[in-house]
């Protein structure tokens, strides 16, 4: 396939001609995957701005080796792989605002069909992808995390692993690793997916046990890396888990230093409004100092009394401190759950992508806020990918792991601010000011009181 540079233009293409390749923004392109473009019919073809746009040199391909991406998302994943070194060769994914936001920033992906993984899985076949069986580099995705996840478990009926729908995507993604028989295959989800009771190991390992009758033998290994090891600034902890049929050791990459939220967002410019705190708790939010949450206001903390100990979740009215990584940013937060900016407000859409690594230009599709903040919120650090994907490309070269300097990398912005000083509580919080039993003890709580109950009833 034809590769060249390309000229300045920074513009939008806006038609497909069969069997041609997209033109597409010169500016959402990378060293390692700019996409073709080149004359139809000796023409060159114009933006829909009327822009010309001119293929000048031609170039060499970076990457070498290959990709199929599922459960895509935003993309987060794909970027850091595509630093790496890796072709995406597809792309699966339903949800039409993260289609949207892939088409606006890689429009040369290969989005299949309508993104159904159950159809993708049953009828995708290598040959489709210009690959044999067993010629795939990597096989990728990141299922629903919901089924797994801590942070659900506020929610009704939440963390049943297998046994929730949505966890039943793991088949689909099995399915897949069955029909191409990857070199490697790469999942990554919450902690739970590696450990307790919602672990899917169990299950991925007895599949496999089930392909090495048939002449595929794939083992598995499993880590929990935390993001900010690897320079992004956010403290969260993913399940990595690499299934490999190489007869070689998988060797982790090495974790390297943090940035700071400040690194990341305090003194960028942005050109999106700052959203302003809502809900019942907004104004309580100044009284917290920063890096603290909702226990600053309990007996055990340096505030009023306002709260019983541990008997709210870890999130509410969390907000950043200047000189730490974020906290874990969720996809679907409600009025007071944080992590919040240090000037007591929610975060811009523009701030959680820098804070996972987003190139800061990278767009984000959607009718609302809160449908960007979803797709930002349950994507894969580019950082933490490039650092995964570059120990993987080792692994398949069977060479040493090589770490060069990342473009995803959060620069140092010097000297870090002083916190601001909590203010006092407002004077509608002051009647609440008493005395609060604490958490009764781990099994002890609501949630575990009401998933008895529920048990119990099911067992009549």
């Amino acid at each position: 396939m034809s590769r060249f540079e390309v000229g300045a233009h920074t513009v939008k293409c806006s038609f497909v001609v069969e069997n041609e390749e997209m033109w597409c923004p010169a500016d959402k392109q990378d060293g390692h995957h700019i996409d073709v473009y080149r004359s139809i019919e000796g023409k060159v073809p114009m933006s829909a701005e009327g822009v010309i746009l001119a293929p000048v040199q031609r170039q060499r391909p970076i990457s070498v080796f290959t990709s199929l991406s599922t459960f895509t998302g935003l993309g987060g994943m794909d970027l850091g792989l595509e630093a790496a070194g890796f072709k995406n060769l597809a792309a699966v994914e339903w949800d039409e605002s993260a289609r949207r936001s892939i088409v606006a920033n890689r429009c040369g992906w290969n989005l299949l069909r309508d993104g159904d993984i159950a159809e993708v899985a049953d009828s995708l076949c290598p040959r489709d992808l210009g690959v044999a069986r067993g010629d795939l580099d990597l096989l990728v995705g990141a299922p629903p995390c919901q089924p797994y996840s801590k942070a659900a478990q506020w929610a009704p009926g939440s963390r049943r692993g297998l046994d929730d729908r949505r966890g039943q995507y793991l088949d689909d993604f099995l399915k897949l690793l069955d029909s191409f028989r990857p070199k490697v295959a790469l999942i990554e989800n919450v902690r739970g997916f590696v450990g307790g009771t919602t672990s899917a190991l169990p299950y991925i390992t007895s599949v496999l046990s089930g392909l090495a009758m048939v002449g595929s033998k794939y083992r598995v290994e499993h880590r929990v890396l935390d993001a900010a090891d690897f320079g992004v600034p956010q403290r969260r902890h993913r399940a990595i888990v690499v299934i490999t049929r190489l007869d070689r050791p998988f060797v982790w990459p090495a974790p390297g230093g943090p940035s700071t939220a400040w690194d990341a967002i305090g003194s960028q410019a942005f050109d999106e409004v700052a959203p302003s705190a809502v809900g019942k708790w907004a104004s309580l939010l100044a009284s917290i100092p920063e890096g603290e949450n909702y226990l600053w206001h309990t007996r055990r903390g340096g505030g009023e009394s306002l709260f019983g100990y541990r008997t709210r979740y870890w999130s509410f009215l969390l907000k950043l401190a200047k000189d730490a990584p974020s906290w874990t940013l969720p996809a679907q937060p409600g009025p007071s759950t944080g992590p919040f900016h240090w000037d007591n407000r929610p975060l811009r859409v523009q701030e959680i992508l820098r804070l996972q690594s987003f190139p800061a230009d990278w767009i984000v599709e959607g009718s609302s806020r809160l449908e960007r903040v979803r797709q930002v919120g349950n994507a894969t650090p580019p950082l933490l990918a490039e650092a995964v994907g570059l120990a993987v490309i080792a692994h398949l070269k069977g060479a040493q792991q090589v770490m060069a300097p990342s473009k995803f990398l959060i620069e140092s912005q010097g000297r870090i601010p002083p916190p601001k000083l909590p203010s006092p509580v407002p004077a509608e919080f002051r009647g609440l000011v008493g005395k609060y039993a604490d958490h009764p003890g781990k099994g002890r709580g609501p949630g575990a009181t009401r998933s008895a109950r529920l048990f119990d009833t099911k067992s009549v």
